[in-house]
């Protein structure tokens, strides 16, 4: 079951044709990963204190309608593959069942800068569900 996180979208998100801007689906992505990093039990706060820094190594973004001005959107977040240092989270960003944009982050565990094996009981908790 995908975690969900929803915003109305707000008049400075938009450009002169009333639509989302694209830079915004990121900014979304980014909030709806706050739930979903919390559904798998893994607060930041925990993270940075055994020195476990997930960053950003990749994003894509592939539209297929626009989200405007007045609209509100959802944020599906759901795991899409877990790997060895990384992992692949898909965010269906939606006004109502209407598909608007599919981001994915690939987040890269990181220690001490660089890229680390994910430790096993945070690899069983992205793996759970």
């Amino acid at each position: 079951m995908p975690e969900v996180w929803s915003s109305p979208v707000r008049y400075v998100e938009c450009d002169q044709q009333g639509v989302v801007f694209n830079a915004h689906y990121l900014t979304w992505a980014d909030e709806a990963s706050n739930g979903w990093w919390a559904a798998h039990g893994l607060a930041w706060d925990e993270l940075v204190a055994r020195r476990i820094d997930p960053v950003v190594k990749a994003s894509s973004l592939e539209w297929t309608a626009s989200a405007r001005w007045g609209d509100t959107v959802t944020v599906d977040a759901e795991t899409e593959k877990v790997g060895r240092t990384s992992v692949t989270v898909r965010f269906t960003v939606r006004v109502g069942e209407r598909v608007c944009c599919v981001v994915r982050n690939t987040y890269v565990a990181l220690a001490d800068g660089r890229p680390t094996p994910w430790p096993d009981d945070v690899r069983a908790r992205l793996t759970e569900g």
